[in-house]
């Protein structure tokens, strides 16, 4: 193998392993949202006590799992796809047809997520932006940049994904997913 295409090698290990490692770190956020919100429910059903922070923070939980997982959840496409011709494609067809969808949906998105969400973020993070609500979270800036978090996760893990089709095309020795 070549180096250029060793480089490439090492470029996809690295992503996808800084992918996982995100993806279990962030899995553990599950066990989180599940007990605040049977803390929510048990409060106010059966003590009648509400929490407008306790239930801010499952809202943060599922934010942060839903947003900080999703470069996880490419790198083990669980994403939804509509694969009726797809999965009837012999593997370097299913490789142009991620390359060619990561070129032109997925890197796209990202950017444009990225590039629309920027000063939304920074306005939040220079004011210090807290829940409007009583007795809410003071850390709204927080879960605003969990947008830029969603843009450049899923986007690196783009690269990595494009990164992995270019190789099966070109007939490189094809990075397992890990």
């Amino acid at each position: 193998m070549k180096s250029g295409w060793i480089v490439l090698h090492k470029v996809v290990a690295g992503i996808d392993q800084l992918t996982e490692k995100t993806g279990q770190l962030i899995s553990w956020f599950n066990l989180l949202l599940v007990l605040s919100v049977c803390l929510v429910v048990l409060l106010r059903y059966f003590l009648n006590v509400g929490s407008i922070a306790l239930q801010e923070t499952a809202m943060y939980f599922h934010a942060l799992i839903f947003l900080g997982a999703s470069g996880y959840t490419l790198k083990h496409q669980e994403h939804v796809r509509v694969d009726v011709f797809y999965r009837r494609l012999s593997p370097k067809g299913q490789a142009l047809v991620n390359s060619m969808g990561t070129l032109f949906l997925l890197i796209p998105v990202c950017l444009f997520i990225g590039f629309m969400s920027w000063e939304y973020v920074m306005q939040s993070w220079s004011i210090m932006e807290t829940s409007t609500d009583p007795g809410g979270l003071p850390a709204v800036f927080l879960l605003k940049s969990l947008i830029l978090f969603l843009a450049f996760t899923l986007f690196l893990q783009g690269i990595a994904e494009l990164l992995r089709s270019l190789m099966l095309l070109a007939d490189v020795q094809e990075v397992q997913h890990g």
